[in-house]
């Protein structure tokens, strides 16, 4: 299972390797919402878009 290789290729013990991978977390949703999704909504033609009256 690839979180099992995850998981035995961080050092230290199991306190320090949970801390790495929640900092590791972090920066991914970090760096998703700041600059991946911003780039994608460029080239995606999305209208306003309400749910409601027309």
């Amino acid at each position: 299972m690839i979180s099992t290789a995850i998981w035995n290729a961080l050092p230290g013990p199991a306190l320090v390797r949970a801390l790495i991978l929640l900092v590791l977390l972090v920066a991914l949703v970090f760096v998703l919402f700041e600059y991946v999704f911003p780039w994608v909504s460029e080239y995606l033609e999305i209208q306003e878009t309400t749910v409601g009256e027309t």
